[in-house]
């Protein structure tokens, strides 16, 4: 729409004075400026703007009430400005409407930049867009924010452009159910161009959409306290490398996505949590494509919040949702995803970024993609998901010490295939991974995934965490692990499966495993999912469900094992299940002072045992599907049902000094 005529007409009148007042004397012709402009020429960002403006970026300007771009005016920022914005809530914001047009035209190496002085969140309302695309609110719609109207007919319409903007202490609160965000997009146009933008310690959301079709590339967005990125009323756009952070506690999600799905893309989406949270969320029948996602410490990574399909989402990299549980309260269902813990996008992508958040060098979580050793000296958080991929190693030297977050089973640490773990404890300095209070189901526990053979085939996919596990090399090696503690693991992923202390999928007889204690497991203390691998001197003390767990025939051995019942509830010493491997065991000890069942053989599974001694349990032996007895052979004849397996010599672990070592 253009301008009044009547602002036109009264330009030609005073022209035409002017004109004719020239011509009687020679003193110079004064344009008179308005309130806003005088404003401006003094720093001051204040008003609605009435005529196009470019800002002096060798002034520091001041942001000290609504700023409005309406209809038919166009506002143009310099690279290197700053805009010093007063801590007044939701009367400091900047709105550019319907017809209007802003030109943030930063550089990486001079970006604009707005904030408060203390770049606190909740200090001011943040940047408004409003367009006259399309959006299911219809033309004309009213904004949660201003009372601004926004939507139309035309997709392709334009706001102008931002290029390196940073917006810092946004998210001023309206009312109980709305807030101003960083920047909220109301029906913008894809002719709007939005690159390079960073939206720091907002007290709502990063950036929103409501409908349009614009997009973003180079998005970064750190500790927002509600959504990192959230959009409603069928936007249609895309956002490009993103980058977002979460260091505080109390955050909503990375994405909040609502209503009917415009199905938006994203592409190549690093979400990193040191605080868990959820990571992606949909409401009603929201979804989106996603690839090249990487989500790293997040407690949940999907969460479909009105029990929308789970099929709106789509994930292009082939990610496989895995149900967790059904949330009761909301008719929402979580979802946990076999996501990639390789970051497509890095904070060093966003140098030009002012950022205080820093991962400590403490701080375990992400991928090992080459060599990675650990150092003895630091006290290491294991924050969420530490994963070597493929071709990495992670050594870790005698004495480091690990604690885990309580996060249950967003907390572990996994070596997939072709990866290795070297843990080199002594019995004078173990190796310690262990939550703060060491309490069943805290984290959840150490998994490694090899090329041994299993029953479940070549490439199965594991239970926990959706890992590829399995092959035809029998000799593989996943690296080492000696003097070996590890405390309160178990972490439930739904009500068939959990994280054990130390899983072996499909691990070869390559891997040294000796000297390995876990303690307080809320799930198995150790299971072996095939594979061919073998463990010595194994201590085993209060794990809710099975001590020793082994299943799809595991063929390796244990030797020297002491376990150790004192809480009531536990299943048993040993689980073993499905086809007999015939694993061997050698000088076991299994001692309970609240009864239970010793071993237990499910299907058609056995194994041969020598020097057994089990005392104080209900019941030794326990043949659950009426296996054969003959694939249990213990000191060289088939077991019986009413053995008491007592006269065996115990393990003596006296000197095994290392067991209970702590944090």
């Amino acid at each position: 729409m253009k301008r009044s005529i009547f602002n036109n007409l009264g330009f030609l009148a005073l022209a035409f004075v002017m004109f004719f007042a020239s011509c009687k004397n020679d003193d110079p012709i004064v344009i008179p400026t308005s309130g806003v402009q005088e404003n401006l020429e003094a720093g001051i960002l204040n008003g609605t703007l009435d005529t196009d403006y470019t800002l002096d970026s060798s002034v520091s300007y001041q942001l000290t009430s609504s700023f409005i771009i309406p209809e038919g005016y166009t506002f143009t920022i310099p690279a290197g400005t700053k805009i010093q914005a007063t801590e007044g809530g939701t009367d400091v914001y900047i709105a550019v409407l319907q017809g209007g047009a802003i030109y943030i035209n930063g550089t990486e190496s001079s970006p604009v930049v707005i904030s408060t002085a203390s770049g606190e969140a909740n200090g001011w309302g943040g940047l408004t867009i409003c367009g006259y695309a399309t959006t299911s609110a219809g033309v004309d719609a009213e904004a949660e924010v201003g009372g601004f109207i926004y939507g139309g007919t035309d997709d392709t319409d334009n706001s102008g452009s931002i290029s390196y903007l940073q917006i810092a202490g946004t998210g001023a609160q309206i009312n109980a159910e709305s807030q101003y965000n960083g920047i909220s997009f109301y029906s913008v146009g894809s002719g709007t161009s939005v690159s390079n933008i960073a939206v720091l310690n907002g007290a709502d959301d990063g950036v929103e959409f409501f409908g349009g079709a614009v997009s973003v590339t180079n998005l970064y967005v750190e500790n927002t306290q509600d959504d990192a990125i959230d959009w409603t009323e069928e936007w249609s756009g895309n956002i490009t490398n993103a980058y977002i952070s979460h260091t505080e506690d109390g955050f909503s999600t990375v994405f909040e996505g609502d209503k009917a799905n415009g199905n938006p893309t994203f592409d190549n989406i690093t979400a990193i949590s040191t605080v868990g949270g959820t990571a992606l969320q949909f409401k009603a029948t929201s979804g989106g494509t996603i690839s090249g996602l990487s989500l790293v410490g997040y407690d949940i990574d999907l969460d479909m919040k009105d029990g929308g399909d789970v099929t709106n989402v789509t994930f292009t990299d082939g990610y496989s949702p895995v149900a967790l549980n059904e949330d009761p309260a909301t008719d929402g269902y979580f979802y946990s995803l076999s996501t990639s813990a390789v970051s497509t996008v890095s904070a060093s992508d966003f140098p030009w970024v002012d950022t205080d958040v820093s991962f400590d060098t403490n701080l375990l979580q992400g991928a090992v993609t080459g060599d990675v050793t650990l150092d003895a000296s630091i006290a290491y958080t294991l924050s969420s998901s530490y994963i070597v991929q493929d071709g990495g190693k992670l050594t870790i030297p005698a004495g480091t010490k690990i604690t885990a977050r309580d996060g249950g089973t967003g907390v572990y640490i996994a070596v997939l295939k072709g990866g290795e773990i070297d843990i080199q404890g002594t019995a004078d300095n173990p190796v310690v991974m262990s939550s703060s209070a060491g309490e069943p189901g805290d984290w959840g526990g150490l998994t490694l995934c090899g090329n041994a053979t299993t029953s479940a085939g070549v490439d199965a996919e594991a239970e926990i965490g959706g890992f590829i596990y399995g092959g035809t090399d029998d000799a593989d090696s996943s690296g080492s692990i000696k003097y070996l503690v590890i405390k309160g693991t178990g972490a439930q992923i739904n009500s068939e499966s959990q994280y054990n202390g130390v899983s072996f999928y499909a691990v070869g007889s390559g891997t040294t495993v000796e000297n390995v204690s876990v303690i307080n497991g809320d799930d198995d203390g150790v299971e072996f999912f095939g594979g061919t691998v073998s463990v010595s001197n194994l201590y085993l003390e209060n794990n809710s469900d099975d001590a020793i767990d082994w299943t799809e025939s595991w063929s390796g051995s244990v030797t020297n094992a002491y376990i150790s019942h004192t809480v009531e509830g536990f299943s048993t010493a040993f689980e073993g299940d499905k086809t007999n491997g015939n694993p061997a065991f050698t000088n076991i000890t299994a001692i309970s002072t609240v009864g239970g069942t010793a071993l237990q053989f499910k299907a058609t599974s056995g194994g041969t045992i020598s020097n057994l001694y089990l005392e104080g349990y209900e019941t030794n032996i326990d043949m659950r599907d009426d296996g054969p007895l003959a694939n249990v052979v213990i000191d060289g004849v088939a077991a019986t049902l009413t053995g008491e397996y007592n006269t065996g010599t115990q393990v003596d672990i006296s000197t095994w000094s290392w067991i209970n070592a702590g944090l």
